[in-house]
């Protein structure tokens, strides 16, 4: 294997957009507080806004969707 990696490092490391890596590498070195510190509110901000598109797709379109189907 390539630099010692395992295939789902590999993975993880090509589906990860190349300007989160950056943050990424802070999260891990430093930690959450250090991330917010050096990039300031738009982390906080990206973290609200991914919660919110995911919770919306899973508690309310999904549901919505599985009840349109057994209804019709």
């Amino acid at each position: 294997m390539s630099e010692g990696k395992s295939g789902f490092q590999r993975f993880k490391e090509k589906i990860t957009p190349s300007f989160l890596k950056p943050w990424v590498k802070i999260f891990q070195e430093e930690g959450f507080k250090a991330l917010v510190k050096k990039k300031g509110w738009k982390v906080v901000f990206a973290v609200i806004i991914f919660y919110l598109i995911r919770d919306s797709i899973l508690y309310i379109l999904i549901p919505y969707l599985i009840a349109r189907g057994f209804m019709q």
